[in-house]
């Protein structure tokens, strides 16, 4: 994918997965791109259609959540591409977790009751329902790996300040309402997520993606609780299976680990699964785009300058 030089751009930015180039006027196009990490690595090989899954999943999803809190996205001109407000981001990631599931569970099977500041009742099971969804917020490293951090830590480290967490843990709760709402209707339960978030002035923003395959974990509705009573593992829709094949490859990105090479069929497959991701989260067709880097600078510039 190719680098772009937008009019009145004043910075850039390629994260794991996402370019971002900073503009004037406080605007910022994010390219969203096929590439595909996991234990904080880049993999080798690019996956077709990825970028335009995540992007469409998110511009859906904050569209849907829009009348909660403001967002960030204007407009999205392109299959993997959103303009929107550059925002003065939160350095920590709200963590919602309506499961005991993934690091809350290793946390829990450790023996300990306690994360992120947020006591964990006694007596649950592996993917059992918390009896409310909880908020186990961590850092958001510029590098490595972020860390669990809590409430206090956070108002004490002044992170954030007290007014302004209230609103982010009403914010947070209220989205994952509404997605846990949105999953329902798709015979999912949406397991948990992170939301990022940002300022503008005085003004709070939710910021990035939220709730795509990437950034949230899916349960399917059917067979739940027959499953959880069976003691079976839980049919789940994220990008886990990535991670799983790379761990049976003896891969998780430690140091002297090399990663495994991804041939045709497995590149397909996983293209293939992001697919159904799509269309089982959000209960609309995949329509696949393949626009060139011209059409895509194009749509995107022209956006910019409707935009003034």
């Amino acid at each position: 994918m190719a680098i772009f030089q937008f009019p009145q751009q004043t910075g850039f930015y390629s994260g794991k997965v996402r370019d971002v180039y900073y503009l004037e006027n406080n605007l910022l196009v994010m390219v969203a791109s096929n590439r595909i990490s996991a234990f904080d690595v880049i993999l080798p090989r690019p996956i077709p259609f990825k970028g335009q899954v995540l992007n469409q999943i998110a511009a859906y999803m904050l569209d849907a959540t829009k009348n909660i809190c403001p967002n960030w996205l204007l407009t999205s001109p392109a299959p993997n591409v959103s303009i929107g407000k550059k925002c003065e981001p939160f350095k920590i990631e709200m963590v919602v977790r309506g499961n005991l599931t993934g690091h809350a569970w290793r946390t829990y099977a450790e023996g300990k009751r306690t994360l992120c500041g947020v006591t964990m009742p006694d007596r649950m099971k592996e993917n059992d329902y918390f009896p409310t969804p909880i908020i186990t917020p961590s850092t958001k490293a510029s590098e490595g790996h972020d860390e669990d951090i809590s409430k206090e830590e956070i108002i004490a480290q002044h992170l954030v300040s007290a007014a302004y967490w209230e609103v982010l843990e009403k914010y947070a709760l209220q989205l994952f309402a509404k997605g846990k709402e949105i999953a329902a209707k798709q015979g999912l339960i949406l397991v948990d997520t992170k939301y990022e978030f940002g300022k503008i002035g005085d003004e709070i923003y939710l910021m990035d993606e939220i709730h795509t395959p990437d950034s949230s974990r899916y349960f399917y509705a059917d067979g739940f609780e027959e499953r959880q009573l069976a003691g079976e593992r839980q049919k789940q829709l994220s990008k886990e299976f990535v991670r799983e094949w790379l761990i049976a490859k003896n891969f998780m990105g430690k140091e002297g680990q090399i990663v495994p090479l991804m041939d045709d069929t497995w590149v397909d497959t996983i293209s293939r699964r992001y697919i159904e991701l799509y269309e089982k989260v959000i209960g609309k067709t995949f329509v696949p785009e393949e626009l060139s880097d011209e059409e895509t600078y194009r749509r995107s510039t022209e956006a910019l300058n409707n935009l003034g």
